[in-house]
């Protein structure tokens, strides 16, 4: 049984992990979250600080401005956690790093195991296909998503331009611009639209063929479930340094 601290519990990503917590032999000891909730099956504290029970890993999808709390009492408790927020600016990205160096973290952009597989099968086949095919990235979320592009779909577009000495040059928007494609470039579009969970299309147009490589989610518990398989590798991990999805693949 993995003991974990749930950080952001009462969020829509907190309130997924603990659905299907138990289905990866996981316990929440305590969950953190500023909002109150309804009466939970675990206790609730405003900041991580406030816990002085004992956990095997901390999960946090909470807000990148918790980051610090998290960090500090990861390392003062030789607790290794996995960062599954997003919106860390250089600074952070940089103390996070650092501070891998002093316990063991694990750092997803997106924690569908699924993504993550895409990604690496996108750099390959850009690696096989080379020059000759156009790379455009298309992704679809809901109506109520904030930014565009997505996350996602730079991680993806960043797997593809890896494989190219020189990387690629992104485009966003063709329509002030009318001229021929070049071949440094890899598109990136965006769509929003009803309830749509995430859909990426990473499209590889060749002459007289193309291949596409798809991802769709139909349920938010796709990302809670590759949250729960990072705590259960990371609670087994002493290795201090940044982990990430490849090595979890490893660990399947």
């Amino acid at each position: 049984m993995t003991k974990m601290i749930l950080s952001g519990c009462n969020g829509r990503m907190g309130r997924a992990i603990a659905s299907i917590a138990a289905q990866y032999d996981v316990v929440i000891v305590a969950g953190v979250d500023l909002c109150d909730a309804p009466s939970l099956s675990y206790p609730v504290y405003k900041t991580i600080a406030e816990y002085t029970g004992e956990a095997d890993v901390i999960v946090d999808f909470s807000h990148f401005s918790a980051l610090d709390q998290i960090l500090d009492y990861a390392v003062e408790h030789q607790i290794p956690a996995v960062l599954s927020t997003t919106g860390y600016s250089e600074e952070q990205l940089a103390k996070i790093a650092e501070t891998s160096k002093k316990v063991p973290l694990f750092r997803s952009a997106n924690m569908s195991v699924g993504i993550n597989l895409l990604a690496l099968l996108t750099r390959k086949a850009a690696a096989i296909l080379g020059s000759d095919f156009d790379i455009e990235v298309v992704e679809k979320h809901h109506n109520k998503k904030l930014d565009a592009p997505s996350g996602t779909a730079l991680i993806l577009a960043d797997a593809a331009a890896a494989a190219f000495e020189d990387g690629k040059q992104y485009v966003y928007d063709r329509h002030s611009v009318r001229k021929e494609r070049s071949k440094d470039e890899i598109g990136i579009h965006s769509i929003r639209g009803g309830t749509i969970c995430g859909d990426h299309d990473v499209i590889f147009a060749g002459y007289n063929e193309v291949v596409t490589l798809s991802h769709s989610v139909s349920n938010r518990e796709v990302f809670a479930s590759g949250a729960l398989r990072a705590a259960c590798y990371m609670a087994g991990v002493t290795e201090k340094r940044l982990h990430s999805m490849n090595d979890l693949f490893g660990d399947l």
